[in-house]
């Protein structure tokens, strides 16, 4: 079922925001100083690309360093990201066919705000690790 909804997710909306993020992705590196935003823009365009399987963990060790990075991330890229995420949430939402992509668009707003000091790990995985 996974596999059904990525292909589903890549065709509509997948492929697309994955490009947004690979533009701020090349701004970033062009910026030089913003880098570590860059790293993170192709991470998350990764995610972005194939969602359905995988979700976000938050790191614990995650310093002040990348609290100060995701204000900084937010005031550059993250607000158009979100927005992006909720245009297309909405979107997606108004087929019926289209409510579990939106709801993982919907998903996918936290990430795009806050990309510092999160990883993005396999739902099995993840599953392991709480135990």
């Amino acid at each position: 079922m996974r596999t059904i909804l990525n292909v589903i997710w890549l065709v509509l909306c997948g492929f697309w925001m994955a490009l947004l993020y690979v533009a701020v992705g090349i701004l970033a590196f062009i910026l030089i100083i913003t880098i570590p935003f860059g790293i993170a823009a192709f991470r998350i365009a990764n995610y972005v690309l194939w969602p359905f399987g995988r979700t976000i963990e938050r790191r614990r060790d995650a310093g002040v360093g990348s609290l100060i990075g995701n204000v900084i991330w937010v005031i550059l890229f993250g607000w158009e990201l979100a927005l992006g995420h909720l245009v297309t949430g909405v979107m997606l939402c108004l087929t019926i066919i289209g409510i579990p992509l939106g709801i993982a668009s919907f998903k996918l707003i936290p990430i795009s705000l806050v990309p510092l000091g999160a990883r993005i790990v396999p739902t099995d995985q993840r599953f392991y690790a709480a135990m």
